[in-house]
């Protein structure tokens, strides 16, 4: 077998195309054989619509905590402790999600477009389903909700509705979700990325309209912040079904696509279920710091929640070379080039661990001025510069334990992740988050830095796993 990290393994002579060009053609939409284009410039294609599509996530997190702040405290922590909750319903959709990307990826990389495109249908139809019910449930019990989390009762006044806006209208976020990781299986990354820039390019605009009632829209305070996200993404979704019915996609689904499969769902929601607890003890996980964290009242809750979105700013934009490298593994195990997924994964880690160590660096010079832009509160300020400070000092290994999380579910061994997550998350960041909190006196500090004690260990540990290589002998 040809060593897959030359760019003579592609059989296209001609010269490789310059940086500058290769950019400009992965925003165009063309299709490509990412299983035979050089390897640098296969990443760079995919990577170049992955990235900048996270920067939009990125900045819809920033844009929308930084509205609401100017309501208040109390108006930041309504939103934290709801989205801790909604990181269930993200931990659902993306499970499902990462199955998708392995399942339709497998598929593109075998050249099957037919069954890519019906595990597309079926892919919709069990988010549809699956969305429906939890948006009715947690609706309805919303302000119980809020009360679990350890919120009183102004707080609880104050987020009912917005916390009711958010659960109930879930479904759109769960098919972004869904759709854009069908589109990046199938190696359709600007449609994802065009996807997330209008939802939230139209959900930054809308955000201060609903909250501070400017020119016809009404004051809705912190529920227009909701009203405003799913508006965004509804409108997100419809654009991606344009396209998803044959409109420019290498995936196009029929009518008949959706039709149920038994045999489709079931093994969609087999590798799933795997994904789905994964992110289920990741994201809960991040709800016990919370519960933690709300012992120490609003000021700890919003200085964390303001100092995440500022981490969720760099971190997300690095999702997108480790989406990258996920589909790249997919594919090229579909095509029987499993050297080649794992020179992939390597590149997309050098460069991921390279641009978030730049970045964590920044954000520890210059915690307080970053933090300043949010709040001028200063006992919320001093929580918010220091739990920013401390989660940014393990970067580089945040950056490579994603794109090393990313190979695995890239190649439909979503086990490896789950059991990482169980005992780097559940039986490590939560325990020392509160040891070092309560018994050792550390309060808030003792929470933040669990953060980069647990996510570093979980880095080191995917390492070692991927260096066994028994992610490249899994059957999708």
């Amino acid at each position: 077998m040809s060593d897959p990290s030359l760019p003579e393994a592609s059989s296209d002579t001609r010269p490789s195309p310059t940086f500058w060009r290769s950019v400009g053609q992965s925003l165009k939409g063309e299709h490509h054989d990412y299983t035979s284009e050089p390897l640098g410039r296969a990443v760079l294609l995919l990577a170049v619509p992955m990235v900048l599509e996270m920067v939009m996530e990125s900045l819809f997190a920033i844009s929308d905590v930084f509205w609401v702040s100017h309501l208040g405290k109390d108006a930041v922590a309504v939103v934290g402790l709801t989205e801790s909750i909604m990181t269930l319903i993200y931990a659902v959709a993306i499970g499902i999600s990462i199955a998708a990307t392995a399942i339709v990826s497998r598929r593109i990389g075998e050249n099957d477009p037919e069954k890519a495109s019906h595990s597309a249908g079926q892919i919709v139809l069990a988010g549809l389903g699956i969305s429906a019910g939890i948006g009715v449930v947690l609706g309805w019990y919303a302000p119980q909700i809020l009360r679990a989390m350890g919120a009183d009762e102004g707080i609880v006044a104050m987020g009912s509705d917005f916390a009711r806006v958010m659960f109930g209208g879930n479904t759109t976020v769960f098919l972004i979700f869904l759709i854009n990781a069908i589109f990046r299986g199938a190696g359709d990354a600007v449609i994802a990325m065009r996807t997330l820039w209008l939802a939230n390019g139209l959900n930054i605009v809308l955000g201060p309209c609903f909250i501070f009632g400017w020119g016809p829209f009404p004051e809705m305070g912190v529920t227009g912040a909701a009203v405003a996200t799913n508006i965004g993404r509804g409108v997100g979704v419809i654009y991606q079904l344009w396209h998803l019915t044959g409109h420019h996609s290498r995936i196009r689904v029929l009518l008949r696509h959706f039709i149920p499969d038994r045999e489709v769902l079931g093994t969609l929601m087999s590798k799933a279920g795997s994904g789905i607890a994964q992110l289920l003890i990741s994201t809960t996980s991040w709800v016990g710091l919370f519960k933690i964290l709300a012992l120490f009242g609003s000021s700890a809750l919003a200085g964390y929640t303001i100092a995440i979105r500022i981490v969720i700013f760099a971190l997300m934009p690095a999702m997108g070379l480790s989406n990258a490298g996920a589909t790249l593994v997919g594919q090229n195990l579909g095509a029987e080039k499993p050297d080649r997924a794992e020179a992939a994964v390597r590149m997309a880690t050098r460069y991921n661990i390279l641009v978030l160590g730049i970045v964590g660096l920044l954000f520890i010079l210059f915690a307080g001025p970053l933090v300043s832009l949010f709040t001028h509160e200063p006992d919320v300020h001093g929580y918010a510069r220091q739990a920013l400070w401390i989660v940014s000092l393990a970067f580089p290994l945040y950056a490579a334990g994603m794109c090393l999380e990313g190979a695995f579910n890239g190649a439909g061994d979503t086990w490896t992740p789950t059991r990482l997550n169980l005992f780097c998350l559940w039986l490590g960041q939560m325990p020392i988050a509160w040891i070092l909190a309560k018994p050792l006196g550390l309060g808030p500090t003792g929470v933040f830095i669990a953060v980069p004690v647990s996510f570093s260990m979980l880095a080191i540990w995917s390492w070692v796993l991927f260096r066994r290589g028994k992610w490249k002998l899994q059957k999708v």
